[in-house]
């Protein structure tokens, strides 16, 4: 069968693209920046670590939360206007985190940074669902998901390096800095849309809106096809993200490595997302969806059994740079099925998507935590990779069996 051929992409929408691409890299540098400044923070506040830990999980509970309430805005009032607002809403967030002088008043800046970095994401991947044609939106979506995964990686080293050299309040000035920029930017373009009279989306879309979020959910969760996106996703964040949470501990308990050390081989996991970003365009038109999935789910599970039982440090380096490859070849993938279980109602199916996805991952790291004192961390660690290689065959037959229904 010959694949469709659509007209390229514009110079504008590409640079809106890129534009949504600066600011999910501003959300996960807010969402992970405040992982190495823990210790300083219980220091400076004199509360305990898991007292300072706070600025970390009341950051992550919100932001799962919120997600369900973007999407249905985003579906009324336009993503990216949506996405604009909230950005610089990060930035008032930031400011006072910057000049927060308890630990009380840093949470509560946290949380504001929440309530805005949830939209960003989500509503970046719908507004690209919306404006990219079908057979062009997987490659696209990777140059979002490229600011996501550099922003995992860019906010764990800034807010070490820059906590370390300068101190934490510095870290907060840097996202403050960080979200203006990407805010105006971004108002910037919004304003060029509204001018140029670019529809944000289909009327049948709007009109999809006004049914209600709470309709819209259920008519999104009782569809059969949307049903199997949405557990992949739930079991992707915990066997994905969430059992990742006990890779460096592992590492560090079975080889005795520092932390530090064992942290930076787990950090390879990242860039192996980002490598795959790099050449995902061309990993896209060589394999299709159901190569991606299948291939992905496996290297992720073969990597994870490597990191499980290896007797030397040396094989977790690239076993975590492949598993990172993999997993985002899994990702990228789901995403752009995500985008597509409802075209008239996009922000809430990707809203809901990204929810079952903290969903798992929450689950993941409890059930995680839960198993290591019964199983041991290195047999976790390869039930986890054991789980996505599993997630990745059924995925892939499952897409294979759609595309049969569709007839293609």
């Amino acid at each position: 069968m010959t694949p469709l051929v659509s007209a390229p992409l514009s110079a504008a929408t590409r640079r809106s693209i890129l534009l949504l691409s600066f600011a999910t890299f501003a959300s996960m540098v807010a969402q992970r920046i405040c992982d190495a400044m823990l210790p300083e923070l219980s220091r400076v506040f004199a509360v305990s670590l898991v007292q300072a830990a706070q600025v970390v999980s009341v950051f992550a509970v919100a932001y799962g939360v919120a997600q369900l309430f973007y999407g249905p805005l985003g579906d009324r009032l336009g993503k990216f206007r949506i996405v604009t607002f909230a950005t610089l809403g990060c930035c008032v967030g930031s400011v006072v985190a910057a000049l927060a002088t308890s630990l009380d008043m840093l949470v509560f800046a946290r949380l504001l940074m929440a309530l805005g970095a949830a939209a960003l994401i989500p509503l970046a991947m719908a507004w690209v669902g919306d404006t990219v044609p079908p057979e062009q939106l997987q490659e696209m979506l990777t140059r979002t998901g490229l600011g996501s995964t550099l922003g995992i990686v860019g906010g764990q080293l800034a807010g070490g390096l820059l906590t370390d050299a300068l101190g934490w309040r510095w870290a907060f000035a840097f996202l403050t800095l960080l979200f203006g920029v990407v805010g105006a930017l971004l108002w910037v373009d919004w304003r060029r849309q509204q001018a140029a009279a670019l529809p944000a989306m289909a009327v049948p879309h709007a009109q999809a809106a006004r049914a209600g979020f709470v309709k819209q959910a259920l008519l999104i969760v009782t569809g059969p096809w949307s049903r199997v996106v949405l557990l992949m996703a739930f079991v992707e964040g915990a066997a994905g993200f969430g059992a990742l949470a006990i890779w460096a501990s592992h590492l560090h308990r079975s080889l005795g490595l520092a932390l530090s050390v064992a942290g930076a081989i787990v950090a390879l996991f990242g860039l192996g997302g980002v490598l795959y970003m790099a050449v995902g365009r061309h990993m896209i038109r060589r394999f299709g969806q159901q190569g991606l999935v299948l291939v992905g789910g496996i290297l992720v599970g073969a990597s994870a059994w490597v990191l499980a039982y290896t007797p030397h440090w040396l094989p977790a380096l690239p076993a975590s740079l492949l598993a990172g490859f993999g997993f985002f070849m899994f990702h990228n993938t789901m995403q752009a099925t995500a985008t597509q279980m409802a075209p008239g109602a996009r922000g809430t199916a990707v809203s809901l998507f990204a929810s079952f996805l903290f969903l798992g991952q929450s689950a993941g790291v409890v059930v995680a935590a839960a198993l290591i004192g019964r199983l041991g961390s290195g047999a976790v660690v390869a039930l986890g990779g054991l789980v996505m290689a599993a997630e990745g065959v059924f995925f892939a037959w499952a897409l294979r069996r759609r595309d049969a229904a569709r007839g293609g």
